[in-house]
């Protein structure tokens, strides 16, 4: 396998990853499929089969559309396709990674992007009465959903008109007609702030929505950064390198060079249009139908033969909840020891709960109350915050990725009076199926899962062989256990 660590530098673009993770074995082309319903099914069929051992898909020769127009899946769901875009050793797990995020971060500084003039985005524009999204092969991923959503894997960029930052968030974009898109941001993300300033001044927002694009700026803009840290910046940061970016000729907008495809157009306000319903990463149609503000797209920016990008949120594993459970279990490593907790030996976040509702933080216990305070930040951290449901502290000895073990902890180590707590009124959304419908709080539970302190000197041993003595054995026996 190609070691992708002695390249000289990082990837330049979609097509440059693409090409790299193809030599590492980790793409399956698959030509002839239907936009309509067959690419969402297959990438269900393969992610639910092969969870995060599963290749990204890259969807040729799609029904009703030139050869040369693509769709691509997944590109970033498994270990080694995260640590080929972040640009860490080849992993041999899923804690590689996170422990790679976790200590890049300690030294992690945002690098801005540079203003170029020209790029590949700009090979072919299509202006005003000649705009039609159709023209790509925007596909229909659930049976029950409303519409065909150009955006999942996007990146829709706004700049906050009072502060002048840039915003990059992913949110999900329905394609409703050949020059308008329904843009469904969630109460209390970034982009629906900065859009809420445009409308109370009475202006239009201005958008651009960038459709395939390299994936290190999707882990970034689908994960929750603190305000006014551009995500721009942040994946500078992680490439040593600044993004190369051209000014979108409407609005001025900074749109990165090396995209596939970028719409740009703007958003009125009181002008809305029905979206939804649309299958969610919680596993149901959440959110429903309702009237969402309509970009009207002035210019599409488009490379000769572009990629489409998509993600298919569904019932979990889907194509890109495994990168989100590394990437988001990172982030909360890395803020709650930047909150002053010390002794955390490991973070990870469930797919089973979509990446967000069941999050595990594993610590090695130094003080009493140490472990209530490890379950609270990971709970009230900004990467732990959105959607939230159950977080789970456990001794060093539990591996958090382990699920069995984890269960295992909470039957024998949690007392259920004693060691679950309640948190009242926190963040979530109308995603949240569980939630009644108009609101956007909920409650979540932090499970203390560790031996009590005052019990640790006491509390029984462990009922399993030492590793020295499990090493020893499995030496010794080493033919008879590999046949078997």
């Amino acid at each position: 396998m190609t070691n992708w660590n002695d390249y000289d530098r990082p990837h330049q673009d979609l097509r440059e990853f693409l090409e790299r993770a193809e030599q590492a074995g980790e793409v399956q082309r698959i030509s002839g499929a239907d936009w309509n319903l067959e690419v969402g099914t297959l990438a269900e069929i393969v992610n639910g089969a092969k969870q995060s051992k599963a290749p990204a898909l890259l969807f040729e020769n799609i029904t009703g559309y030139p050869p040369g127009y693509r769709l691509l899946s997944g590109g970033t769901n498994s270990s080694k396709r995260l640590a080929l875009t972040l640009g860490f050793p080849v992993p041999e797990g899923p804690m590689d990674v996170v422990r790679a995020y976790r200590d890049r971060m300690l030294t992690h500084r945002p690098i801005p992007p540079r203003v170029v003039e020209t790029g590949p985005i700009l090979e072919n524009i299509d202006r005003d009465d000649d705009v039609d999204i159709f023209k790509f092969p925007i596909p229909f991923l659930h049976e029950q959903d409303g519409g065909r959503y150009i955006g999942t894997d996007d990146l829709v960029i706004m700049r906050d008109p009072e502060l002048d930052w840039i915003n990059i968030g992913t949110y999900r974009a329905m394609a409703h007609s050949r020059n308008r898109v329904g843009l469904w941001m969630s109460p209390g993300k970034h982009g629906r702030q900065i859009r809420e300033k445009y409308f109370k001044q009475g202006k239009p927002c201005p958008v651009l929505i960038s459709c395939g694009h390299d994936p290190m700026l999707f882990l970034a803009g689908g994960n929750e950064l603190r305000f006014g840290q551009s995500e721009y910046d942040y994946s500078g940061g992680h490439r040593g390198l600044p993004f190369d970016v051209v000014r979108s000729e409407v609005h001025g907008l900074p749109m990165p060079a090396h995209s596939e495809i970028v719409l740009e157009g703007e958003m009125h306000p009181g002008e809305t249009m029905a979206e939804g319903p649309f299958g969610e990463f919680t596993g149901y149609y959440a959110g429903g139908k309702s009237e969402q503000p309509v970009v009207r797209i002035q210019r599409v920016y488009y490379r000769n033969n572009p990629i489409l990008t998509m993600a298919t949120p569904l019932v979990p594993p889907s194509d890109f909840s495994f990168s989100k459970c590394v990437m988001k279990a990172g982030m909360i490593w890395n803020e709650v020891e930047r909150a002053g907790l010390g002794g955390v030996t490991g973070v990870w976040c469930h797919e089973a709960g979509g990446a967000r509702m069941f999050n595990i933080i594993a610590i090695k216990q130094a003080y009493p109350g140490h472990s209530k305070q490890a379950g609270m930040l990971a709970a009230n951290c900004q990467s732990g915050s959105y959607l939230g449901r159950f977080v789970v502290v456990v001794d060093d000895d539990i591996d958090p990725t382990d699920l069995f073990q984890v269960v295992w902890a909470m039957c024998t180590r949690c007392d259920p009076v004693e060691d679950i707590d309640f948190i009242r009124k926190t963040w979530s959304g109308p995603l949240d199926p569980r939630i009644a419908r108009g609101t956007s709080t909920n409650s979540r539970a932090v499970i203390d899962a560790c031996r009590p302190f005052d019990m640790l000197k006491d509390f029984p041993p462990v009922a399993r062989a030492s590793p020295e003595q499990r090493k020893k054995v499995a030496a010794k026996f080493a033919d008879i256990l590999a046949k078997l």
